[in-house]
């Protein structure tokens, strides 16, 4: 099959484009790659998809609609994974507009080119923030999120509303993916697990928000994938139960689906900090402080619709998780 991945130089892009190929399918990768974090990273992860003759790459922005319009009339992809996005709960604090520009005009650019081009499926990423200060756990799917915390959660809500009414609009298959703390090789150096590894190692000391009380479901980059691929491999499709009186959040009478990719199993701050600490056998300094503005003290998804539809659960440990990303930076940065 024909895949089109945006933000294929990102973490959850790479790994699903290197997934895809190596199943044989052909994957046509867009990013810009951007400055937010670290350009050679992605670069390197680009360079290990380039390699392959059913990889094709363009540099563009999605916020460029003729540019956007052109990959699809030129490629016409039969599987669009949406991945590209600014990401960054506290980026968004500070720089509201590029969160604008990134995930709300360059969605609606990527809906129009669906609507326009004949495709079978359409999968995007939207993220745990979206639950902001609900606090009936674990998160479910089926209940409301109409309270986010920050301007990147309110941009994915909004991703989800404007997916669903192309979806209703032009009986466009789409389906939703929220993301629950992702993590592993290849990872996002704004992210704490890679912050803390390269704090500990260089023996500076590391900021525990929360006084180290937060709860993640963190979940691995593998299981991450496995959710991605298996829910664009089964279209989505209508919902013949839905009922209008008592509308599900998650499905609809268009064809269109929304999940939780978790590990369904929350950890407390502290003990991951912990098991950075064993696989790097060195302890962390520690600045305790109190909760950021726009974070949430836990996250805890619900994946039964995710078991259910696609049969799939995220399972790897975190244990596991974090000594296989340990190896990785490690042999990365020729530690």
């Amino acid at each position: 099959m024909k895949f089109l991945i945006t933000g294929a130089a990102g973490f959850i892009g790479f790994h699903t484009s290197q997934y895809l190929l190596d199943r044989g399918d052909i994957v046509i990768g867009v990013d810009n790659i951007n400055d937010y974090y670290d350009p050679s990273l992605k670069e390197a992860r680009l360079s290990q998809l380039k390699d392959n003759d059913r990889f094709t790459f363009y540099k563009i922005d999605i916020i460029d609609k003729d540019a956007v319009n052109t990959i699809f009339e030129t490629e016409s992809p039969e599987h669009i994974i949406h991945l590209a996005a600014q990401a960054g709960v506290r980026y968004s604090i500070e720089n509201p507009y590029a969160y604008i520009d990134s995930n709300i005009t360059g969605f609606m650019n990527i809906l129009e080119a669906c609507r326009h081009n004949p495709i079978k499926h359409l999968v995007f990423a939207s993220s745990s923030s979206v639950y902001g200060s609900n606090t009936n756990m674990p998160f479910s799917v089926n209940d409301n999120v109409d309270h986010p915390l920050s301007i990147y959660a309110a941009t994915k809500k909004s991703n989800e509303l404007m997916a669903h009414t192309y979806s209703n609009l032009f009986d466009i298959p789409v389906s939703g993916l929220r993301f629950f703390t992702v993590y592993g090789p290849w990872g996002r150096p704004d992210m704490a697990l890679f912050i803390f590894t390269r704090k500990i190692l260089n023996g500076e000391a590391i900021d525990v928000f929360n006084e180290g009380k937060h709860k993640r479901d963190f979940t691995y980059i593998d299981d991450i994938v496995e959710g991605v691929v298996r829910v664009s491999d089964n279209v989505a499709t209508s919902n013949p139960e839905w009922n209008s009186d008592k509308p599900d959040p998650a499905t609809s009478k268009a064809p269109y689906r929304l999940y939780n990719v978790g590990n369904n199993s929350p950890v407390e701050l502290m003990y991951f900090i912990e098991q950075i600490e064993k696989n790097l056998n060195k302890k962390a300094d520690k600045n305790y402080l109190p909760l950021q503005a726009g974070d949430v003290p836990a996250t805890y998804a619900n994946v039964d619709a995710l078991i259910d539809y696609v049969g799939y659960s995220p399972s790897t440990s975190i244990e596991s998780g974090i000594e296989n990303f340990i190896k990785w930076y490690k042999d990365y940065y020729k530690i």
